[in-house]
């Protein structure tokens, strides 16, 4: 039973990631719900779904890849800092070059804070929470968990660049070299709100590590 359920919960995660937002069943829920209230709705089912896959992982039949060794939950524990700073600095940015082109019209290449250094902040943190969670998980399910995300993050960026190309035009490569050039003097829209984006990204770290025990049954601090 456990490789049915995580069988089917990628199954559910692979059609919830794909039916809502294709035409005409996202314009007809946004017709419903809004914009925002289809973002919001989307967002937290991807989390809820996110959280079964990763907990019927958890209770898939353990069958080992490599043996564990205490230095690996190293990993993960150094590596969900920078990963939360990440998304605190990336939640509610204008981006127009990330899927949807969240608040195009806000952007400023002169401060474009951290998609200056990354176009796709968010599949950067994946990527790095994925690959850190790997190292610590050697049996087959969690394998094929954050490998599968590992993958879809060092390629998703390229697909979503290839669909701005065409939704954007001549204004995505403008854009690409305004933000891309003068990296040494990528500075944020407020040095205020910056260092209070850091402080949330801390403070979801040691939130996550508080939650991680409740939600799947293991501490990160061993």
């Amino acid at each position: 039973m456990g490789w049915l359920e995580f069988i089917a919960a990628w199954i559910v995660f692979f059609l919830s990631h794909s039916v809502p937002i294709r035409p005409p069943v996202r314009p007809w829920l946004e017709a419903r719900l809004g914009q925002r209230g289809f973002t919001l709705a989307y967002s937290l089912l991807s989390l809820a779904i996110l959280f079964w896959l990763i907990a019927a992982a958890g209770r898939a039949p353990y069958v080992a890849l490599w043996h564990w060794a205490d230095w690996q939950r190293h990993v993960p524990l150094t590596v969900m800092l920078p990963v939360c700073i990440i998304i605190a600095l990336t939640i509610g940015r204008p981006n127009p070059f990330s899927f949807g082109g969240a608040h195009r019209e806000r952007f400023d290449p002169e401060r474009a804070g951290i998609v200056r250094v990354s176009r796709h902040p968010l599949l950067l943190a994946l990527a790095l929470w994925a690959g850190a969670h790997l190292v610590a998980n050697g049996d087959l399910a969690h394998v094929i968990l954050f490998g599968v995300f590992t993958l879809f993050a060092a390629f998703g960026g390229r697909l979503i660049d290839r669909r701005r190309k065409r939704e954007m035009g001549p204004d995505w490569q403008r854009l690409r070299r305004e933000t891309t050039a003068r990296l040494s003097h990528a500075r944020p829209a407020s040095w205020t709100g910056a260092a209070l984006r850091i402080l949330v990204g801390i403070a979801l770290y040691v939130f996550l590590i508080w939650l991680h025990p409740w939600l799947f049954g293991v501490s990160p601090l061993g």
